[in-house]
């Protein structure tokens, strides 16, 4: 299996970043590449078979475009090149769009010398301070839309299985990308399935830079917040469905998840079979990746660990926790180590063991005051208790 994850670094806004840096295109973008890569690293998302990036694939981009104008379906106009939308049989069928909607809704420059106004540019003249390219067209830089088709095609070739995105690029991206695909290479599909992602929202308002809405991976791990909670917390909403970024959204993850290593902690003395996921959980991310279905069947597995009775059933429900979880990028930490408890001493985790079990007893013998100056003791200790429906986990803060 390939997976591309291309770069885009022709953009109007990095270009206006470097200008008033007075810095070459490459320096923003090579800052910011890091920082996505180091995030991306923390909240465990894979690294791509492939990183195409625009400015790596100039010659594919300008030999895209002109392939275009010699088959007819592209103009120059102005020192621009455009591609005309009347010669693309079916445009708008991604996005289910008539031809008056897209250009009422279009995100495109209406420019006299335009054939059609939805008529959208392939190459353009460079402002002054811009970056530019040599091409037949003249000096420029190409339009968004045809960079990804370049790279798909000299990454991947003129038809991929998958094709990933935003659902706001949905027209008029992936609309374009597919008019260029269907008239270069003979209505060969571009991509056999679309995936679009719905939006993060910031307490019920959508992130935004201009609303100063916009939070970060590594401001969230600044502030002492575990990127496999970060990851818990997108997987808990299905992709195509808008999530809610709130504060409660994320402790809930990090309860979900202390949930689950907590078991996998009180099964640290079983050896786990080597198992595999379980169908339950393979049949939800086939069902369109339904994360959240597939969540649930991690805490069914984790309920099976709790009321088994044998060692061998406590060995298999450990094996397939583990193997579930290492599918959606989870219990990637030892468990000690989640809590924090990893660095203690023998003597102090002996000790802080026997105050939760007697706590444990109190509250099954509903002596709650007993359990309530247990508890206090925990405090004292820098432990914090959290009781949930598999049992009490602790860890420490100080």
């Amino acid at each position: 299996m390939l997976y591309a994850r291309n770069f885009t670094y022709v953009d109007d806004k990095i270009n206006a970043a470097a200008a008033e840096a007075g810095v070459d295109i490459s320096v923003i973008t090579e800052k910011y590449t890091e920082v996505y890569l180091a995030d991306s690293q923390a909240l465990g998302v894979l690294r791509p078979s492939l990183e195409p990036t625009a400015t790596g694939h100039m010659s594919e981009i300008i030999e895209t475009i002109d392939a275009l104008v010699k088959a007819g379906h592209a103009y120059t106009a102005e020192g621009h090149v455009l591609f005309s939308i009347e010669d693309c049989d079916g445009y708008g069928a991604l996005s289910r769009r008539s031809q008056d909607d897209m250009i009422a809704g279009a995100r495109v420059e209406v420019a006299p010398y335009k054939k059609n106004a939805a008529d959208f540019v392939l190459w353009k003249p460079s402002k002054e301070g811009e970056p530019v390219w040599d091409s037949p067209f003249g000096p420029g830089r190409p339009g968004w839309h045809t960079e990804c088709v370049a790279m798909i095609g000299a990454a991947l070739g003129p038809s991929i299985d998958i094709h990933g995105g935003g659902m706001d690029l949905v027209f008029p991206h992936h609309e374009n990308e597919v008019a260029q695909a269907k008239c270069l290479h003979h209505d060969a599909p571009l991509a056999r399935y679309w995936v679009h992602n719905g939006f993060v929202s910031m307490n019920a308002e959508k992130m935004s830079k201009s609303l100063g809405n916009i939070i970060r991976p590594s401001e969230l791990l600044a502030r002492g917040v575990k990127g496999e909670v970060i990851r818990y917390a997108l997987l808990s909403g299905h992709y195509r469905a808008p999530l809610d970024w709130t504060d409660k959204l994320i402790e809930q993850a990090r309860k979900s998840l202390d949930r689950l290593y907590g078991v996998l902690r009180r099964l640290n003395a079983v050896e786990a079979v080597q198992a595999g996921p379980p169908a339950a959980l393979l049949e939800a991310l086939m069902d369109d990746l339904n994360t959240p279905k597939a969540l649930a069947a991690l805490f069914e597995i984790a309920g099976r660990a709790n009321k088994a009775d044998t060692d061998a059933e406590r060995a298999q429900a450990k094996g397939e926790l583990i193997a579930a979880g290492a599918l959606l990028g989870l219990f990637q930490s030892d468990a000690d180590a989640w809590f924090g408890i990893d660095a203690l001493s023998a003597e102090r985790r002996a000790q802080i063991d026997a105050l939760i079990d007697e706590r444990a007893l109190a509250r099954a013998c509903k002596d709650f005051a007993r359990a309530d100056t247990l508890r206090a003791e925990l405090d004292a200790l820098g432990v914090v208790v959290d009781d949930g429906p598999e049992g009490s986990v602790w860890r420490i803060t100080s």
